[in-house]
């Protein structure tokens, strides 16, 4: 028998209100969105943007819409195998679980830019906002899923493997759930905190979410059981690394392109100095009288 510890079984059902059951996954979403939004607020003001309160209260509302059907039929798509066509009113059935994190990535973008463009406001400035706050919703998402006992690792003989009980055969594997916890969710937003306090061209910090998220999914995947539906995908990688490249190249791009503009708007600055400079009045010695 393989070494392991006991895995913390914990109720997926936080509270019961009478019949009505709330669930951790469900108030992971709920703090995620929280978290989220009073991040939006604080940069909102130091980085000046000028959104007002109902602006960003439009925002967080647009982003959970954006955010939950785009993830709902991202899994379908993605994971489903056909599956949901068989019995279509299935893919409206939330509750049974199934979300896509890439499939909510492109809800939420498609809807903020939605937004963007009926408030007036850059788009890859209002995606920079949200990207420094989505890690948070990642952490207790991936938490949540720990808690569901479901997305669960591969086997290891590593001493903190843990048995699932749904997994199948019994065996110790790693808490793939914890690591994509820490890495895509506390690392990924320490990362994004620190560079915001310093406002960047728009799109640096969309592209470095994205881009450093592909990174982290990639890694953790490969301590992760395939989707028992698909199982290996392209030789030994599994469907959420071959959805997590192009995140990779989307974000290298978008930081490059920032970064470009960032250098073009200092040399013009320091050009701009300069010529006021020599312009200016003529400082040396007068005449002698």
């Amino acid at each position: 028998m393989l070494a392991s510890i006991a895995y913390p079984a914990i109720d997926p059902v936080a509270f019961a209100i009478g019949p009505l059951a709330v669930r951790w996954y469900g108030l992971s979403y709920v703090v995620g969105f929280i978290l989220a939004a009073l991040v939006l607020r604080s940069l909102n003001e130091q980085w000046g943007v000028g959104l007002s309160t109902d602006d960003m209260l439009d925002a967080v509302l647009v982003a959970v819409i954006g955010l939950v059907l785009g993830a709902r039929l991202g899994y379908v798509l993605f994971y489903g195998v056909g599956a949901y066509w068989a019995e279509p009113l299935s893919i409206f059935a939330f509750w049974d679980g199934g979300m896509s994190f890439h499939g909510g990535l492109v809800g939420i973008l498609a809807a903020g830019a939605f937004l963007a463009w009926r408030k007036g406001v850059p788009a890859l400035r209002l995606f920079d906002m949200g990207a420094v706050g989505a890690p948070l919703g990642l952490l207790f998402g991936r938490l949540a899923n720990f808690v569901n006992g479901e997305l669960w690792g591969r086997v290891t003989d590593a001493p903190w493997g843990m048995v699932f009980p749904r997994a199948p055969g019994g065996l110790p594997r790693h808490p793939s759930q914890l690591y994509e916890a820490l890495l895509e969710g506390l690392v990924l937003f320490l990362v994004l905190w620190a560079l915001s306090r310093r406002k960047r061209a728009d799109g640096f910090m969309i592209g470095t979410m994205i881009g450093l998220y592909g990174v982290f999914r990639i890694v953790a995947e490969f301590f992760r059981e395939p989707d028992i539906q698909l199982g290996f995908m392209a030789g030994d990688f599994t469907m959420g690394q071959l959805l997590s490249v192009p995140m990779v190249v989307a974000g290298a791009w978008l930081v490059w392109r920032a970064a470009r503009r960032s250098m073009g708007e200092d040399e013009a600055a320091g050009a701009a100095a300069g010529t006021a400079r020599s312009d200016g009045p003529d400082d040396g010695p007068g005449d002698a009288t």
